[in-house]
């Protein structure tokens, strides 16, 4: 390969990986893995956002995310959405989420999910938010939410094309 090759090689694995999505790492607490952690964007004066991961047990004993915090929101809980008879209705988990072993939980938008209240600022594309959970085993581990953008359904989803179908917390009061 000559050298004017190579340049171009090197150039376009540069565009490549720098044009590539933000992924979470993933993060290991005792028997459990937390990975795909994001929330979306929030528009400017919006006081509550989401966040949504994923955990696995890989023990033989169950585990319970019991707690959540973060420094960028003056209050942080685990909630819950459904919907009965079509209407959504949204409550915290007073006593946890259980994580069976062996088993995967999804905190995913329309269920179970991290609720952000009394944001400082407003969550940008782009950034990583971190947040502290705590379990009742695995003790308090601290992972970095990706911020998608508004109207996200996924990791790495640009946002653009379900934004009708979501719910918006922005102006919600908790």
């Amino acid at each position: 390969m000559n050298q004017l090759s190579r340049i171009f090689a090197l150039a376009a694995l540069s565009a490549a990986v720098l044009s590539a999505p933000a992924r979470a790492e993933d993060v290991k607490a005792g028997d459990l893995v937390i990975t795909q952690a994001w929330s979306r964007a929030t528009p400017g004066g919006a006081k509550v956002a989401g966040g949504f991961l994923t955990i696995e047990n890989k023990g033989s004993a169950p585990d319970k995310l019991i707690g959540v915090s973060a420094d960028i929101a003056g209050k942080a809980e685990i909630h819950e959405m459904t919907t009965d008879n079509g209407v959504m209705k949204m409550r915290p988990l007073d006593k946890g989420l259980v994580i069976e072993p062996g088993k995967t939980v999804k905190l995913a938008p329309g269920g179970y999910h991290l609720m952000l209240q009394e944001l400082k600022s407003p969550f940008k594309e782009g950034e990583k938010v971190p947040v502290t959970l705590e379990f009742e085993k695995a003790g308090k581990v601290t992972v970095a939410l990706d911020v998608q953008g508004v109207g996200a359904q996924a990791p790495g989803d640009g946002g653009h094309m379900m934004m009708k179908k979501m719910p918006d917390h922005s102006g919600m009061k908790m």
